[in-house]
């Protein structure tokens, strides 16, 4: 399953020393969930500049977009160039996960709107509502609820044109959606583990980005409870790979 396909990480965000030590940085996370024996992943370290040739975008089967401490909403120079190859990778019919940013930014790139979240940063472990009309969901036997790990300040206010909801939590509306066949985004972080989130909480509370009390009770709040990352992780490989 997956032999001879080729998959491309767009990466979005800079890795922490933690991250590099323990996972070989987010591309080495995400390539731990994803990948499978015979295929071949490659990164492009969007935010530095780095973007695939235009050339070379038809040979990838899919491309999945990470998470940032960037704002999807903004307009730096490598924003506006994702977005541009995000509605190139559209019209081309290809697979696009997009994580975190990467849904927020996909879901701007298709005609959504996005922003800052009404109700603040979430962060933590939450539990998210599927639709029952999903076909996707139905085809992998998916329960209604899945808890996933949630670190995001900003989110879609709005759905791209023809796209559909495919799940909701009590604190953000879209927390999930697919458009078409080929795109799909996820606010929250299938491939984060919990260790993961702590050692984030820890970097944003030391560049003032959120509360010391904020960061108290979010840590407090994981103890005990664990994301479904294995129900995550069969999602997001059936998207990607077309495995349906």
């Amino acid at each position: 399953m997956g032999s001879g396909k080729r998959f491309a990480v767009l990466l979005c965000a800079e890795d922490s020393d933690y991250v590099k030590k323990k996972y070989g940085g987010y591309f080495g996370v995400f390539v731990g969930m994803l990948s499978e024996d015979g295929e071949i992943w490659d990164v492009f370290r969007v935010a530095a500049g780095e973007f695939p040739d235009e050339c070379e975008i038809g040979g990838y089967d899919g491309f999945v977009i990470t998470g940032s401490c960037n704002d999807a909403h903004g307009n730096e120079a490598w924003i506006c160039k994702l977005l541009n190859l995000l509605k190139k990778l559209d019209s081309m019919k290809k697979k696009v996960l997009g994580i975190c940013f990467g849904h927020q930014i996909l879901g701007r790139a298709l005609g959504g709107k996005i922003g800052r979240a009404i109700s603040g940063w979430d962060i933590g472990v939450r539990t998210v509502q599927l639709s029952p009309s999903s076909e996707l969901f139905a085809s992998l036997k998916m329960p209604k609820l899945l808890s996933i790990i949630e670190c995001h300040q900003d989110e879609v206010w709005e759905l791209p044109p023809r796209a559909e909801v495919m799940a909701w939590s009590k604190k953000t509306g879209i927390e999930m959606f697919r458009y078409a066949e080929h795109m799909m985004g996820i606010q929250g972080h299938p491939e984060y583990t919990n260790d993961i989130l702590l050692h984030l909480v820890d970097r944003l509370l030391d560049r003032n980005l959120i509360m010391e009390s904020y960061a108290a009770e979010v840590k407090a709040s994981m103890n005990g409870q664990e994301p479904d990352r294995e129900a995550w992780k069969k999602l997001c490989i059936s998207f990607l790979k077309g495995i349906l």
